[in-house]
């Protein structure tokens, strides 16, 4: 079987992530979708959550502060053991557990010896696991047994259909205790507990009550036998939550959200077996999300939008206190105006509520309803007071009159850079995707959104900046609407012809900006290079665009014109440029297809520039390679090129043999990507780094040009000290998905890593070595 999007095997029979405490996270916090808040119901200070990019965070104060950890693919969801303070689980794909609260995980399920291969998709390098057939399947939820933690249930997709399966050993092998007729979206064990300070379960020990909630009801195991309990006809449930009440003889409640016939949110007071609806206040409100505490199912949060209420359209959060029988609104945003009750940091001033969206989630503690958090498309907060008040838990203010903000070590950010102002160092700017420019003028330590002038569509995404040599202030900026280029994702459905976005310039510094892209089709733009040697005010500037190629500006970015005389491709995706210091120009387009094909329209290219982008030759790539994606060029040897390349899928195999050394399965990373060298100007390559196949970038260390430095997506950093002739891992970083290392120019010591999703991180170069997850191809 496949069981798809899993963290990679690690060194043995058991897989191991630890997280280093050298590391820092540097920017104003917050930027991406976040879920599965989950409360230790025996220490409300210890939270976890993920993100929709692959990262992980713990806090142990509450949510003021929070550490990242990675378990190379999406979280489903956390589970804290009952029983064993530190003990706790995390589901992918896979099944994890830590026993030193979050420090190491290890792999539970499916067991490692299982593993026949690791095969990565392209376009993210998401993996998939190849594995020796099992009747269990992919576990979708998961309890621990209230009174014994050996004893696990969960429920899997297995080959047949969906099933409750049980593990009596801590989740390392799995038995099959009854089929359910639909995927299963959450599951409870034992609900009936007649207190909630000494939770002794009341079901036998052997044949424990079991609730699934389905997209079509709940089924249930009560007293040894299975039950079907359907929602009203033609009603799909996407988010259940449950909870018992303090009267032993009272049934558990039931609140789920529905779409279908019977659109918003369904009460059950007899755990399933009959349901109605629960209406809020105003009229025309869509459900987003319900929760409700375990011990305390009286009370319960549910998020909404478009609620119509004393003439105004609101967003934000209901509250019942009486089993839903009434419900009041305890957060109302309109589009533009944030919920006076909320306490928010960066996000609500200078995104809008309209942007971050309703809470796509909320979770209530079990034991004190006071406290719950909800989480949305940017934003954590949470209340400790019952809804009265929220506050922002993923930033916080850097001084007393909070104008600029410094990450909780909550961030979910892309990041395509971090650039130093040559004239002002104290000045630095982080380039993000979805909530734009970062600017800081205290060398990084708190930051300001630094958008004024650009236009509305163009905010979403900084990809480039570039600063005059000469007149400090000066700057231009590569900007667009359109996000998370070059992923391939991001024209299987939309023409280039549709992207928004061009040229800014700034003379403060980055304060304020206005368009600069006359002659410029609307484009997405993501690169910006600046000619030092042409004349003061008379810059010579080229963009990369996608979609319409290179374009030239020789009047400091006033105009511009296209320069693609022999570009071959039609509509190019110009991803990068690159200016040699014996005056030769490069450029980079992105490849067009994901489907491993080669040979074709669909390949990227490299093109070389004499004439200063008049005319462009096309130089070969490296064998079996059709994407590159980055370029360094050694300034001491301008023929000396080195090309970050990605790879090309391969065709998913489940034939593979199984291995007389398990723990050392076959990498499938593709073909063609990694790290090739030139000497002689991009007429011939070498490969230098292909173990890891998908690599982003490739930097140079300006202090040392024997100092080579990548990364990409296959949850690596690397290093080489002999120019690029060997390569080891970078301890102490282990995101999935890496965009580009820059030697830290204060502290030699130190470096930054851009990611896609995870911020940006700033960390040693060198330390003991780890044992955090990786494939055993890119172990340390």
């Amino acid at each position: 079987m496949i069981a798809k999007h899993l963290a990679s095997l690690g060194l043995a029979a058991l897989l191991t992530a630890t997280l280093h405490g050298q590391r820092e996270i540097i920017g104003p916090g917050g930027g991406g979708a976040m879920y599965n808040v989950t409360i230790n119901p025996n220490d409300p200070r210890e939270v976890l959550l993920s993100c929709d990019m692959t990262g992980a965070y713990i806090s142990h104060d509450g949510g003021h502060h929070w550490r990242m950890f990675n378990l190379r693919g999406g979280i489903r969801s956390f589970v804290f053991d009952p029983l064993h303070s530190g003990t706790l689980y995390a589901l992918t794909d896979a099944l994890w557990r830590s026993t030193d609260d979050g420090a190491t995980w290890h792999m539970l399920w499916p067991r490692p010896t299982s593993i026949r291969a690791i095969q990565m998709d392209s376009d993210h390098a998401e993996e998939t696991f190849v594995t020796t057939p099992n009747p269990v399947g992919t576990l979708t939820s998961l309890a621990v047994d209230p009174a014994n933690s050996k004893i696990l249930y969960a429920t899997a997709t297995g080959k047949d259909h969906p099933a409750v399966v049980r593990s009596n050993d801590l989740g390392r092998t799995w038995s099959i205790l009854h089929p359910v007729t639909q995927t299963p979206l959450r599951l409870w064990v034992d609900l009936n507990l007649p207190n909630p300070h000494f939770p002794a379960p009341r079901s036998p020990r052997g044949n424990r009550d079991l609730y699934i909630a389905t997209s079509t009801g709940i089924e249930a195991r009560i007293r040894g036998a299975w039950q079907t309990r359907p929602a009203p006809p033609g009603t799909t449930l996407f988010d259940v939550t449950a909870g018992s009440p303090a009267s032993s003889s009272s049934a558990p409640i039931f609140y789920a959200v529905s779409q279908g016939d019977h659109p918003g949110l369904l009460l059950s007071h007899d755990a399933g077996q009959t349901w109605e609806p629960s209406t809020l206040p105003g009229a025309g409100a869509e459900i987003r999300a319900v929760a409700t505490s375990l011990h305390h199912p009286e009370i319960a949060y549910a998020s909404f939008r478009r609620m119509s209420l004393d003439s105004k359209t609101l967003q934000g959060v209901a509250k019942t206190t009486d089993s839903g029988q009434h419900w009041t609104i305890v957060w109302h945003a309109a589009a533009h105006q944030e919920s006076a009750n909320v306490h928010d940091a960066w996000i609500a001033r200078e995104m809008t509520p309209s942007w971050a969206e309703e809470p796509l989630s909320l979770t209530v503690d079990d034991r004190n309803p006071d406290l719950a958090y909800a989480t949305d498309l940017g934003r954590t907060l949470s209340t400790t007071d019952g809804g009265k008040t929220w506050t922002a838990r993923y930033s916080e203010p850097a001084d007393a009159t909070q104008t600029s903000w410094r990450s909780t070590g909550l961030d979910v950010t892309t990041v395509y850079g971090y650039e130093i102002d040559p004239h002002n160092p104290s000045r630095r700017f982080i380039l993000t995707t979805d909530i734009g420019l970062f600017r800081s003028e205290d060398s990084g330590h708190s930051w300001i959104r630094s958008t004024k002038g650009v236009p509305d569509k163009w905010e979403n995404t900084t990809y480039s900046v570039a600063f005059d040599p000469a007149t400090p202030g000066k700057m231009w900026a590569a900007m667009s609407y359109v996000h998370d280029l070059p992923r391939p994702k991001m024209w299987r459905h939309r023409s280039t012809n549709d992207y928004v976005g061009g040229i800014c310039a700034s003379t403060d510094g980055g304060r304020t900006w206005k368009a600069s892209n006359t002659g410029m089709a609307p484009t997405a733009p993501t690169h910006i290079l600046l000619d030092p040697k042409s004349p003061g005010g008379h810059r010579t500037l080229w963009a990369a665009t996608m979609g319409h190629g290179i374009y030239r500006s020789t009047d400091d970015g006033h105009t511009w014109s296209p320069i693609n005389n022999g570009i071959a491709q039609p509509d190019a995706l110009a991803w990068r440029l690159a200016l040699s210091p014996d005056g030769a120009l490069y450029t980079l387009v992105a490849r067009r297809s994901e489907d491993g094909s080669f040979g074709n329209s669909g390949d990227g290219a490299f093109y070389r520039s004499t004439d200063r982008g008049d005319h462009w030759s096309r130089l070969p790539l490296p064998a079996g390679a059709n994407a590159p994606n980055g370029l360094a060029i050694d300034l001491r040897d301008p023929k000396r090129l080195y090309l970050a390349l990605w790879a090309r899928a391969t065709p998913t195999t489940s034939s593979h043999p199984a291995k007389e050394t398990p723990d050392h399965p076959e990498i499938l990373n593709g073909e063609g990507g990694g790290i090739a060298l030139s000497t002689d100007s991009g007429k011939t390559w070498r490969w230098i780094l292909n173990r890891d196949s998908h690599i982003y970038d490739v930097t140079i260390d300006p202090r040392d040009s024997d100092t080579l430095y990548a990364t990409g997506f296959e949850s690596s950093a690397w290093i080489s000290r002999d120019r690029g002739e060997h390569w080891s891992r970078i301890p102490g970083y282990n995101f999935k998905w890496g965009h580009r290392v820059q030697p830290d120019l204060e502290d030699s010591s130190k470096i930054y890593i851009s990611t896609y999703g995870g911020g940006l991180w700033h960390l040693p170069i060198s330390g003991e070595p780890t044992h955090d997850i990786t494939t055993p191809e890119l172990k340390p």
